[in-house]
């Protein structure tokens, strides 16, 4: 049976058998015992989007990853989460690992400091206003018209309802855990009522040239 360990645009954790091509990390949320949630949803601010392979190194998923000195042989080390791909990771509130993903995570902390013209950006400014805008966390995702939406960067995701769109070259791909759908003309979704999702201030470090991994489903 799948751990709930997936993660959706919205910023929800789910059951269901895909893993996707990225890890994520927000503190310990589980009881290695049974490998289940805790009720809390996240236990840091800083939400990351990690690499699934890193030297070598092997976790077992919603085990006991810190060593210990006790019988049980180790604690609970972070709660792996997973991302079909870094467009549903932003969407999600997370932004990349500088410990496994250094070079784009310092890129996207550049980028950050440009959209917003901060001389010195650091993460953990990032962090602070990412929690307050996730959508898991608390945020309000603003509505956002059609046109709005074919005017927002490369790598934005919006919802109508429960069904998520990502933005890619002009073209609108509907978002599911196995992949992306083939992609629609934006006049399908006239009339819609649609919610920004990705958090404002990664819209603006998309804006700004971030480039995310797209599954390869996604390719035009």
């Amino acid at each position: 049976m799948p751990l709930q360990n997936r993660v959706d645009p919205f910023g929800a954790i789910h059951a269901v058998p895909e893993r996707g091509l990225f890890m994520g990390n927000r503190g310990i949320i589980h009881d290695p015992a049974t490998k289940t949630l805790l009720r809390k949803r996240w236990a840091l601010s800083a939400w990351i989007i990690c690499a699934c392979e890193f030297r070598n190194v092997r976790r077992e998923p919603m085990g006991r990853n810190r060593q210990s000195d006790d019988q049980l042989g180790g604690k609970a080390g972070w709660t792996e989460l997973f991302f079909l791909d870094e467009v549903t990771a932003l969407a999600a509130g997370h932004r990349p690992c500088f410990f496994c993903r250094r070079e784009r995570a310092s890129d996207f902390v550049r980028r950050f400091g440009e959209a917003f013209d901060i001389a010195a950006p650091r993460a953990p400014m990032v962090d602070k206003r990412l929690h307050k805008e996730r959508l898991a966390s608390g945020g309000r995702p603003p509505a956002v018209s059609v046109a709005e939406f074919g005017g927002l960067p490369d790598g934005t995701m919006v919802a109508d309802g429960d069904t998520v769109y990502a933005l890619r070259a002009g073209k609108a791909f509907e978002w599911s855990f196995a992949g992306y759908a083939d992609p629609i003309v934006f006049d399908h979704l006239a009339g819609r009522s649609l919610r920004l999702l990705t958090p404002a201030t990664s819209v603006s470090v998309l804006g700004q040239g971030y480039a995310p991994v797209w599954h390869p489903s996604a390719d035009t």
